[in-house]
């Protein structure tokens, strides 16, 4: 009995063993060198990000207090670049709160892309803003830096408000939207004059 599982494990043992040196052949034979833009694909970390996440919604706080509160289809972290940045390639919904933790504005992008070390937001391809009033803000590209705790453009914006569209070039606020200026306005449009003509 002792004699006959020896004699299988044996046979199991070179079946086995007799696979693996086939498989090394087979993998060893089909190896090439490898070429130098192979190479550098696999040591420029920096062109890869350190962290992805999907569906994200997040909230930061300040003093216990929600401050900010983002949702995004994804999120793409590169720590090797060297301007280290957190990428939002699907689009950013970012909420600003006020101190009474009530919505105070909120920005609307295609893309985002977030400067950790200039502590700066860029936001491009459909941006729309709205502040507290319910003024609506449209360009296709922003700017948000935190330290300074401004939001600008140097592109076409409109601003449409309760009775007035406004357009022009350049555009300068502070973070709650409310206190901006347009640099050249080149059209304002009374809004109130086409709603009585269609009524």
């Amino acid at each position: 009995m002792q004699l006959d599982e020896i004699n299988i494990n044996k046979k199991i043992f070179f079946t086995t063993a007799s696979s693996i040196f086939l498989l090394l052949a087979v993998v060893f034979s089909s190896c090439s060198p490898n070429k130098p833009e192979d190479i550098k694909a696999l040591t420029n970390r920096d062109e890869y990000p350190s962290l992805t996440v999907k569906e994200l919604t997040a909230v930061i706080t300040d003093s216990g207090k929600i401050k900010y509160r983002f949702i995004t289809p994804e999120l793409q972290q590169f720590d090797q670049k060297a301007e280290p940045t957190i990428d939002f390639p699907f689009g950013l919904h970012l909420f600003v709160f006020d101190a009474n933790e009530q919505v105070d504005a909120q920005i609307k992008s295609n893309i985002a892309i977030y400067y950790q070390k200039k502590e700066l937001w860029e936001l491009r391809n459909d941006v729309e803003a709205v502040n507290s009033k319910g003024e609506v803000i449209n360009t296709e590209l922003m700017f948000w830096d935190q330290n300074k705790k401004t939001i600008y453009s140097d592109q076409f914006i409109k601003i449409t408000r309760e009775n007035e569209i406004i357009t022009g070039y350049g555009f300068e606020s502070d973070e709650r939207l409310e206190n901006y200026k347009i640099k050249n306005i080149s059209g304002i449009l009374e809004v109130e004059e086409q709603q009585q003509e269609n009524n």
